[in-house]
């Protein structure tokens, strides 16, 4: 069995790991850290753990736990780790971006698992992967290992508003974002960095612009991208090419059908569905931000690097409607 514990429990992506790790076989959570909720029941916050766990959040942590993983706003993991050292076989996956850049990242390895398996394996901290990044990545990878990605790519994306936190702000509250849509951070998205670099790991010549266009949409959770770039070749080579770099990703699912969002969310899967138009290849991409994107994701990096089945805990079902 292994021992868990969760920083910054009280949060989105703290309740999906919640909800993940009850259920898992091989876990059991020992302590659940919060500052702000400090003795309060674990389904206080979480209302729909009633009944699934009587655990409360606590104030004090483990430090020689088997794994923690780390919710915490980005820029605050980093210092917690400095504040509260952990045993040298504590296993360490942070879901921030604090150390996902490589200028950043000391002895953590970038947490895509159909990336850097092998490393994943074998490491001892793990940086968890944004959720931007996680799904637009999925859509481009297999196009940087084949080196194809010589042009500009455009690239625009929707994200629900669990995508910004549990903290209020304008543009979360509901108020503003119901039956409304906008843009933010256009060709500035903090999320290009690690994809970037990503790129740059299969496709060491790639030096052309990723043209990103996020929108903000109005609904609660799952992202939705759509890329395209130029493709001389057929629909069915390109279509081959995914499903030869996703042959050992069990997560990652080639679509012959166009793919809509509720087909992701409640899941730890990709879609994606490849599309030749003239002399473009567009790819669409459907995660959802708060599982594959963020919490589904740690919980498959945290089975890789115990040696478990990759799937363990994570067979979850899709809500059609």
């Amino acid at each position: 069995m292994i021992y868990a514990g969760i920083i910054g429990a009280a949060g989105y992506t703290g309740g999906e790991l919640l909800r993940i790790l009850l259920q898992h076989p091989n876990v059991k959570i020992d302590f659940c850290f919060s500052r702000s909720q400090q003795g309060k029941l674990l389904s206080d916050v979480h209302s729909d753990l009633l009944g699934d766990t009587d655990l409360r959040f606590s104030g004090e942590i483990n430090a020689a736990i088997d794994v923690v993983f780390l919710c915490l706003p980005h820029g605050e993991s980093k210092q917690f780790l400095k504040e509260n050292p952990f045993s040298s076989n504590t296993k360490i996956i942070d879901l921030s971006n604090d150390f996902r850049l490589k200028k950043n990242a000391g002895d953590f390895v970038y947490g895509l698992p159909e990336l850097n398996k092998e490393a994943i394996k074998n490491a001892q901290k793990v940086a968890n992967t944004g959720c931007f990044a996680t799904t637009i990545q999925y859509a481009l990878l297999p196009l940087a290992n084949a080196q194809l990605l010589q042009n500009d790519i455009h690239i625009s994306g929707i994200t629900g508003s669990t995508g910004a936190g549990v903290g209020l702000s304008e543009t979360s509250h509901f108020s503003w974002r119901n039956n409304n849509i906008s843009v933010y951070k256009a060709f500035t998205h903090q999320h290009l960095d690690e994809i970037s670099a990503s790129i740059l790991q299969l496709q060491p010549t790639f030096n052309a612009e990723i043209n990103f266009i996020p929108y903000r949409g109005n609904y609660t959770r799952g992202i939705l991208i759509t890329a395209y770039i130029p493709y001389n070749d057929t629909i069915e080579n390109a279509i081959s090419l995914y499903k030869s770099y996703y042959a050992d990703a069990p997560f990652v699912v080639i679509s012959e059908k166009n793919i809509n969002l509720k087909q992701v969310v409640n899941t730890n899967k990709c879609l994606l569905y490849i599309e030749k138009v003239a002399n473009k290849l567009m790819i669409i991409a459907a995660t959802d931000n708060l599982i594959k994107g963020a919490s589904g994701q740690a919980v498959q990096n945290m089975n890789l690097m115990f040696g478990l089945d990759e799937t363990a805990g994570l067979h979850l079902k899709s809500i059609a409607y």
